[in-house]
């Protein structure tokens, strides 16, 4: 790893922990105006303080977010899909490595979609992107997406996907926890970080989820709808962090959530 692709990693993962907490606002790409997520900008503000990075669009990075941001940003740079289409796997690269550049991303992240009538090009883009971060020292996080799919996050699958994305060069992998997800973990030499997926029941379940994905072996979460859904965002990544970070158990994080509840 050359210097530059040193240090943007360790904007990203943190040293000390080796662990990472990633804010998703990238939604909108293929959903549209998210519910939430229909004011970016807004929906941060009181969020920024509390996450390692941001992952987004060139578009809401460029007309939602202040140039002055002290955080890293991993820059979803795949898209040509949409929820109203007829398949979602139908993706490539959108956002050259140049803008990337131009934009002071830490990373590119690209969506894979293995076993899908689309699985060929999305890992052709992938590769393609690994060859020019290699030349611009710009790592490259691939996410294991499912589609409508929601099926598929099982031990087989998500190890096929992941060890995949690394053969391919990619130097994190975003995926989702799934039962067996130790093995997962063992089959990829590169980090894992976990997707939260569609809104959970409970913002304990977040906890949960991260809390048993950090012990089984994850190196971080990349979360979205969990966080910025619940009336409680900043308890939430607050309480996410701790157990990321420092290792709080689900009590402890629990406690940190009940203490940031606004008040109604």
């Amino acid at each position: 790893m050359d210097w530059g692709m040193k240090n943007r990693m360790t904007r990203l993962i943190k040293p000390k922990t080796m662990r990472a907490v990633w804010l998703a606002i990238d939604h909108g790409y293929f959903l549209g105006p998210v519910s939430k997520l229909e004011e970016p900008a807004t929906t941060i503000k009181d969020l920024v303080e509390f996450t390692d990075a941001l992952m987004l669009t060139r578009g809401v990075l460029r007309n939602c977010i202040s140039a002055d941001l002290d955080v890293p940003v991993i820059l979803r740079v795949s898209g040509g899909n949409s929820i109203a289409g007829p398949a979602l796997s139908n993706e490539g690269i959108q956002t050259s490595m140049e803008d990337a550049m131009r934009l002071n991303a830490s990373a590119v992240a690209i969506s894979i979609y293995v076993g899908t009538e689309h699985e060929h090009q999305t890992l052709m883009a992938l590769g393609q992107l690994v060859n020019e971060g290699q030349r611009c020292g710009m790592p490259v996080l691939a996410v294991t997406a499912v589609g409508k799919e929601l099926e598929k996050r099982d031990a087989r699958y998500l190890s096929l996907s992941c060890r995949i994305a690394s053969e391919l060069g990619a130097q994190v992998v975003k995926t989702y926890y799934c039962e067996g997800f130790e093995k997962v973990v063992r089959s990829c030499p590169v980090p894992l970080v976990i997707a939260g997926g569609p809104k959970l029941n409970t913002e304990l379940d977040a906890l949960k989820l991260a809390h048993t994905a950090i012990k089984e072996g994850a190196k971080g979460v990349d979360m979205g709808r969990n966080i910025w859904q619940s009336r409680n965002a900043v308890g939430v990544i607050k309480a996410i962090r701790k157990i990321v970070h420092d290792g709080a158990s689900v009590k402890e994080a629990e406690n940190i959530l009940k203490a940031a509840r606004p008040h109604k």
